[in-house]
């Protein structure tokens, strides 16, 4: 690990300034996937900026029609707070597979949809349930916010302030994962908004990407009819020692099947 400053601000304002002045800065939210980064030498910074400590990340919001989560509430808060699980259980559901225990107590959402690591969980949630993320200059719907492999539309110096999800009339997850770490092999996220669905697929292309086709075929409404395939090419999928992409390509129209099924068992 190279040698770096660590400050951990107590507000917004301060965080921003440091950001914005700093030779090299880098955010720190849960470092789940940074720490690893840094320990192995594969990046350097002059600076680590703790956000734990900004009292404005924090927290869980409900609204009439949406779900409002400060971009540094942790995966085991999602996971287990009442009111998300009885509001937008898909939400808890998909939170509480998150890797491991560890991993759930110091992950962040705002730390994850900023990495956008392809095999993560919460990007296919901000996609399928078409989430707006506010950051401390603008707002970003999902549809704009992930540009690619660990890459989003976010500028080296904008910080995530929350992510609001709007509450669909049913929504599912379905993730088949790696053994080992729980990341994503193949996973998708439905949501049914009065009969406009939206799906999201992930772990199975460089960026999680929502799936027209089957939006399309059931449009209208959800319903548990057998999915034959899905028209993506697998030249794109994801390829390593784990999984093919030959095998992601099979699996997926039953991962699809699968978050529908977990979608209406919540009806």
């Amino acid at each position: 690990m190279y040698d770096f400053d660590y400050i951990r601000p107590n507000s917004l304002a301060e965080a921003q300034a440091i950001l914005r002045s700093d030779v090299e800065p880098k955010l720190l939210a849960g470092g789940q996937t940074l720490l690893p980064t840094l320990k192995h030498r594969l990046a350097a910074h002059s600076t680590l900026i703790d956000l734990q400590g900004i009292d404005a990340l924090h927290g869980v919001t409900i609204y009439t029609d949406a779900v409002t989560l400060g971009a540094m509430t942790r995966h085991a808060e999602v996971a287990e707070a009442p009111e998300i699980s009885f509001t937008l259980p898909a939400l808890s559901h998909l939170a509480g597979g998150i890797g491991d225990p560890l991993v759930r107590n110091m992950g962040t959402i705002g730390g994850s949809i900023a990495n956008n690591d392809p095999a993560a969980d919460y990007p296919a949630a901000v996609l399928a349930l078409n989430a707006t993320i506010t950051t401390d200059r603008r707002e970003i719907e999902a549809d704009d916010f992930f540009d690619g492999m660990f890459t989003t539309v976010l500028a080296p110096d904008e910080i995530i302030v929350s992510i609001s999800f709007p509450i669909p009339d049913r929504a599912g997850y379905f993730k088949l994962p790696h053994p080992a770490s729980g990341y994503v092999t193949a996973g998708a996220f439905v949501a049914d908004f009065g009969g406009t669905i939206r799906c999201a697929i992930n772990g199975v292309e460089t960026c999680v990407f929502r799936e027209p086709g089957v939006e399309q075929a059931f449009a209208g409404g959800l319903s548990p009819q057998p999915i034959a395939s899905i028209d993506r090419d697998p030249k794109h999928f994801n390829d390593d020692t784990f999984a093919s992409a030959t095998y992601r390509a099979q699996v997926l129209p039953k991962v699809v099947e699968r978050a529908i099924a977990n979608a209406l068992q919540t009806d």
